[in-house]
């Protein structure tokens, strides 16, 4: 408990947030490289996996490619990526292997969205004459758009987390108070900083959440609504019960 109480107390000094080591700075280079990371992986993984997705090709593909992305240890891929790319190129280095980290959700979440709509709403829209392109932004993107929101959102997570070894080659970030304070044996700097990249992670976890939920379309969350209503009638054990009578 006083180690707890010696984290917050560490994280509430003024002095921790001033200086080019602050915490400010150290929040802003590890929201900077997930930032990027995010958005590299977005610009590569989510027209793949639209594709994917829209065609119904190459999906063993994608999900071997994602298996095998996910498996890999990484800051075994940092510390590789540094000697191939030279110590001149460490930011480099780091936001590869943060984009790697980041490729498989935003893939999965892309296909996945696409592979989760009605067939029969694809089939009706080639109906009523919509062309393939049509078909693509008018109604598999708005459709299939909270499951891709969903994997932004683990791949926020995954590189926000995992941007704390960037420390590691001195390119800062949260991690820097939590390797500096194992070395001077100051677990309380350490907790302090394991606090702050958990709370970073939980804030965006809300943000994204939030967004998630506005991107469902308002005529799937009518439709939802209305399907949710019969079951509602039909388990009246779910409504609110009043309490008897004494």
């Amino acid at each position: 408990m006083n180690l707890l109480a010696d984290a917050f107390a560490w994280l509430a000094a003024p002095e921790q947030w001033t200086g080019p080591n602050g915490l400010q700075h150290l929040l802003a280079q590890q929201l900077y490289f997930t930032a990027i990371a995010v958005a590299i992986a977005a610009v590569i993984a989510v027209p793949a996996g639209w594709a994917i997705g829209h065609t119904g090709r190459g999906r063993e593909v994608a999900v071997a490619f994602a298996g095998a992305a996910r498996a890999v240890p990484s800051f075994g891929l940092l510390v590789l990526l540094v000697l191939l790319f030279g110590v001149l190129h460490k930011p480099e280095a780091a936001t590869v292997t943060f984009v790697i980290l980041a490729i498989p959700s935003l893939l999965a979440g892309a296909y996945a969205g696409f592979e989760a709509i009605d067939r029969r709403v694809i089939d009706a829209a080639r109906a009523v004459g919509m062309t393939e392109a049509q078909i693509l932004w008018r109604v598999e993107v708005p459709l299939g758009l909270p499951l891709l929101v969903g994997g932004f959102r683990s791949a926020v997570l995954q590189v926000v987390a995992t941007v704390t070894i960037a420390a590691y080659v001195n390119l800062g970030g949260l991690g820097l108070p939590i390797i500096t304070g194992l070395s001077l044996r100051r677990y309380e700097v350490v907790l302090g900083g394991a606090v702050l990249v958990a709370l970073l992670a939980l804030a965006l976890d809300a943000l994204l959440a939030l967004a998630q939920r506005a991107a469902v379309p308002r005529g799937v969350r009518a439709d939802q609504g209305r399907a949710a209503a019969p079951r509602r009638r039909d388990h009246p054990e779910s409504a609110t019960v009043s309490p008897h009578p004494s």
